[in-house]
């Protein structure tokens, strides 16, 4: 089954570590690495890294654009460039030794012109994938709906749609079509329900997606407190592994990577729920931007496999 991600805002990320990080004064930093980033850019890094194969469409442009190329063209990932005008961003991710804090630094990105968006659904339309995931967060310059205009290509494909935003990149594109699987954050729920929830009106909160008919699955990251998964006649919760954290940067683009590499393969969504918190662990054990090892994965997951007894239940 091919995958295709969809990254509409892409990064380079920076990422270096200071003692001490305060205002006005030089902070001098060590450890400096980059890596290729953004939502989709990240999931296919994931994908690749766990055995699969994926294809990123993303814009990119000026010599940072040049440079993202290149930096995704070493690590053998499939790509399709869209030149635009503007510079690709650059993250920075600054962890301070002397408190364990972690300070990142997100521009908004270049500006789309109607073109270059025109482009980029171009380059869906002439895309071949069986699963499709739009990830991260929508161009400046794009209009709300613009990851629903997306899902409706998708389905004139007749493939799967798998979203993971935020904003009106969530919620317009749930209201707006079907997606088969839907990666919302415990906050990013919250603010769907438009309430406070706990696990139990989280539950409920997905499975009002579902019974909308705005998603087949969906699946909720809660950070350390592990992860919930929803579809019709199942719901599963289980919790992440007590592990020592480095750097969560990356690691819910893990998770959904994992997933989908999973469902692909067609293992049951509570093994794929599994291999998703293994990657999303693995990735926690990392510094900075990097993201998860393979070799973490498969020792997190079979760790996992067997605990789960009673850490998982299905309705």
């Amino acid at each position: 089954m091919s995958i295709v991600t969809f990254s509409l805002n892409p990064t380079i990320d920076m990422s270096s570590e200071a003692e001490l990080v305060r205002p006005t004064h030089k902070i001098r930093t060590a450890n400096e690495s980059y890596d290729p980033g953004g939502g989709g850019v990240n999931v296919a890094r994931v994908v690749h890294e766990l055995g699969g194969q994926a294809r990123v469409i993303c814009p990119a442009g000026g010599f940072t654009g040049l440079l993202l190329d290149q930096m995704l063209g070493a690590m053998g990932i499939e790509r399709t460039i869209v030149p635009i005008a503007g510079l690709t961003r650059i993250g920075v991710t600054v962890f301070e030794r002397s408190s364990g804090h972690e300070f990142r630094f997100i521009p908004g990105g270049p500006q789309l012109s109607p073109a270059e968006l025109d482009a980029c659904l171009a380059a869906v339309r002439d895309a071949t994938f069986d699963y499709f995931i739009a990830s991260g967060s929508i161009a400046n310059g794009a209009p709300p709906d613009i990851l629903a205009r997306v899902g409706k290509i998708v389905a004139e494909k007749g493939a799967k749609f798998i979203l993971d935003s935020s904003g009106p990149g969530l919620g317009i594109t749930l209201d707006q079509g079907s997606v088969y699987l839907v990666k919302p954050s415990f906050g990013e729920l919250e603010a769907l329900a438009g309430r406070r929830l706990d696990d139990e009106s989280a539950r409920d909160a997905a499975l009002d997606i579902i019974e909308r008919g705005h998603a087949e699955i969906v699946t909720v990251t809660m950070g350390a407190a592990g992860a919930l998964a929803v579809s019709k006649d199942t719901v599963l919760r289980m919790w992440s592994p007590k592990i020592r954290s480095r750097s969560a940067v990356g690691a819910g683009d893990s998770f959904l990577a994992a997933m989908t590499l999973a469902l692909s393969q067609g293992r049951a969504l509570e093994d794929a729920l599994i291999f998703a918190i293994a990657a999303g662990a693995a990735t926690v054990l990392t510094a900075g931007t990097q993201l998860c090892h393979k070799n973490d994965v498969g020792r997190i997951y079979d760790d996992l496999c067997r605990a789960r007894s009673g850490d998982a239940v299905a309705i």
